[in-house]
């Protein structure tokens, strides 16, 4: 069964822009928007199941600079 989810990214200002860009080029990325409030972020993400999100996070968008910290929510329907 397929997966959605919204990770939802803090940035240091500086690198927003930056990140933004980098984020819409990686696989399983749909849609990436610049937010106001508390993150800067949010990315809709569709996988074929919850592995790949989490090895989407942890190798690809967690060790990007400019990435404060990440909040992931999976879509339930």
């Amino acid at each position: 069964m397929a997966v959605k989810a919204y990770i939802l990214v803090s940035t240091e200002p500086e690198h927003t822009a930056q990140l933004h860009a980098k984020l819409k080029k990686l696989k399983r990325v749909k849609e990436v928007h610049e937010v106001m409030g508390p993150y800067d972020i949010v990315i809709e993400v569709k996988a074929k199941e919850l592995a790949e999100v989490t090895d989407l996070l942890r190798k690809s968008i967690r060790p990007m600079t400019g990435v404060r910290n990440t909040t992931t929510c999976v879509a339930m329907n």
